[in-house]
């Protein structure tokens, strides 16, 4: 009998951590997910956009509308639960996001995750990490006004984060990478002279990191920022 052909999407079984409902969503397979270039911001593109884990990053409840990720704590602070119950399940129409996503459809997974983290009270290193991916999102389709919108979010999350110094456990943001995401996206917001302080904080830490990429994306940053300070102080 011939192997059954692998897909690059599966389905995961998901129990709702709000409502203990059973739910499948998916998930692809990290042999068919080939990483073509990052921008300088880390939003990656891939060789086939629609085998993208961007798309399933967030998993909803079809059953209350919770929306999460791996990266939320299993835990409800007092309240919080009254609260999603109130502003998101009371309203909620059941919908099932559990099959392939487009791009439009994920940007609705993550608004969705974004209120409920703050329903929540989830960290705020979380809240920019949804905030983040939800940027890049709008920026694959053209969305410069939301993209701008999502990205002076990001950067509020992440200067809360680096005040609380709580990165989490994600690799995805480390204190390093923080620092020069707080960097890069004032720079992309025209905010030059925070850049390039965030930046130099960067190249500072270079004896006290294993992460040279990033210690070489501020200072190439860096660079960049004063051009483009200097441009606009030109005009």
């Amino acid at each position: 009998m011939a192997k059954e052909l692998l897909t690059p999407l599966y389905d995961k079984k998901e129990t709702c951590p709000n409502c203990k409902t059973t739910f499948t969503t998916k998930k692809i397979r990290s042999r068919f997910i080939k990483l073509d270039h990052s921008d300088t911001d880390f939003c990656p593109y891939y060789q086939d956009e629609n085998i993208s884990p961007l798309l399933y990053f967030v998993k909803v409840c079809p059953s209350c509308g919770y929306s999460y990720t791996d990266q939320f704590t299993t835990y409800f602070y007092e309240g919080t639960q009254e609260a999603i119950q109130e502003a998101v399940s009371d309203k909620w129409v059941p919908h099932n996001f559990g099959d392939e996503r487009s791009i439009s459809q994920a940007i609705q997974t993550y608004k969705l995750a974004f209120y409920c983290a703050t329903l929540k009270k989830e960290k705020s290193i979380i809240i920019a990490n949804l905030l983040l991916r939800l940027a890049w999102l709008c920026r694959k389709i053209n969305n410069h006004n939301e993209e701008k919108r999502f990205t002076e979010l990001t950067l509020e999350h992440l200067n809360k984060a680096y005040l609380d110094a709580y990165y989490g456990n994600s690799e995805d943001m480390t204190e390093i990478r923080v620092l020069y995401l707080i960097g890069e996206l004032n720079r992309r917001l025209g905010r030059y002279d925070q850049a390039i302080s965030h930046f130099s904080k960067v190249v500072d830490m270079q004896n006290k990191t294993h992460e040279r990429k990033v210690v070489n994306l501020a200072r190439q940053q860096w660079y960049a920022a004063r051009d483009e300070k200097r441009s606009m102080t030109e005009k």
